[in-house]
């Protein structure tokens, strides 16, 4: 280990190496589709719906700024997908992670250990970066860092028995989450939506059976209405803006499953061939029926509160993303055009602290200091995000270039 790499296990840990020049431990896919994702997140600096605001009709623009954003709660938009993809990595690569661990002397008592102590880092970091324009410490615990944290050390356990075990767990966590949802009751013609932050006529609404899945009148609602109040704040939290939830990490967890099986058989002795005829079969079989399900009415698909239709339904896309860059960089070795990515995507927990932490705001703010007020406005005022923002994202990129030049890798 390079004496300048930080003594800790990332979370992309593996125990295969296609680029000399990487730590040891990558996969070259995984790395490149991590960093297609960290770079979907730190591309949020382009700021493209003000881009669209400024050009109205403009359906370029408008499509461009749908899958910058989130969507209101039922479908997604490829901006919805960087959360469960880097979720689902970290399913990926624990039996590589776990095996090279084992190979170096590690104990199952070592590696749950040190199982533990990452989960708690990772749950700490996400409420630090969360507070980091707060007044006080803002204990919440919806954001990716959190939810991976809170469900990670289960994964860990699930990984020790068979692959039928896994995917029995995997059942069991999604038909126990819809069912305990099923059996919240509905809100009574007295219900006061306000107190909940969403009006009974939201045009987002779901009906019939689906309703028990509606926006801050749930079970993962009413669970929060308790569980963060128990901490101190400000004020007592009545409900989440945006409808995200701490349970949210059970079903994450089934994503984290996902990538746990997908992970095995990419660690298995089949043929390359055969590997990517899976990843597409399955994802494409995930996607059939997390449709189903959203079709039938028995389980929308929401991303916002991670219902078992959308752990299936984005799980398949994932699966489906994996196999793209595992047929293109494993199995073809087009790694040319890659390193940009590659750079992202094997420092992926520094790129999530420079995108999600205060370094974008100081990088935006020096270039104005030194560039001038009106520096971004050479091509119109419409554009001005795109200049601003291209600018920072460089700049992130280069810091994470620098990182890799002196093989710094950031880990947990």
């Amino acid at each position: 280990m390079p004496k300048n790499e930080l003594n800790l296990d990332n979370l992309s840990s593996a125990d295969t190496i296609i680029n000399p020049s990487l730590p040891i431990g990558r996969i070259a896919s995984v790395d490149i589709y991590r960093g297609f994702v960290m770079l979907l997140m730190m591309a949020e600096v382009l700021s493209l719906s003000e881009v669209s605001r400024a050009l109205p009709g403009n359906k370029f623009w408008e499509f461009l700024s749908f899958h910058q954003s989130h969507v209101p709660w039922i479908g997604l938009s490829l901006h919805d997908m960087i959360q469960p993809s880097f979720t689902f990595l970290v399913g990926v690569v624990l039996p590589y992670s776990i095996a090279n661990r084992k190979n170096k002397g590690a104990s199952v008592q070592n590696i749950l250990t040190h199982t533990i102590k990452r989960s708690l880092i990772l749950i700490f970091l996400g409420i630090f970066l969360r507070s980091m324009h707060s007044n006080q410490t803002n204990f919440t615990f919806e954001d990716t860092l959190t939810q991976i944290g809170l469900g990670y050390t289960f994964l860990v356990l699930i990984s020790f028995y068979s692959q039928r075990v896994q995917i029995i767990s995997l059942t069991a966590i999604l038909f126990t989450y819809v069912l305990v949802f099923a059996l919240y009751p509905l809100p009574n013609a007295s219900f006061d939506y306000a107190s909940a932050g969403v009006s009974a006529d939201w045009r987002h609404n779901l009906t019939g059976f689906s309703a028990h899945w509606n926006k801050n009148t749930n079970f993962a609602w009413a669970f929060d209405q308790w569980f963060l109040n128990l901490f101190p704040r400000e004020s007592s939290f009545l409900f989440n803006s945006g409808g995200y939830s701490t349970l949210s990490f059970i079903p994450t967890l089934g994503t984290m499953i996902l990538g746990l099986l997908a992970g095995n058989y990419l660690n298995s002795s089949v043929t390359a061939r055969k590997k990517l005829n899976f990843l597409v079969f399955i994802g494409v079989s995930l996607i059939m029926f997390g449709v189903l399900l959203h079709l039938s009415g028995i389980n929308p698909i929401v991303k916002r509160i991670w219902t078992p239709a959308w752990t299936i339904f984005s799980g398949g896309i994932c699966f489906l993303f994996l196999a793209l860059f595992y047929g293109l960089i494993d199995m073809k070795g087009k790694q040319q055009g890659t390193f940009f990515l590659m750079v992202i995507g094997v420092n992926s927990i520094a790129a999530y602290v420079i995108a999600d932490g205060g370094m974008r705001n100081l990088i935006n703010d020096s270039l104005f200091i030194h560039l001038g007020a009106n520096f971004d406005q050479v091509f119109g005022s419409a554009y001005a995000t795109l200049i601003s923002g291209g600018l920072v994202l460089l700049f992130e990129w280069l810091i994470l270039y620098w990182m890799f030049k002196k093989k710094i890798f950031i880990k947990i």
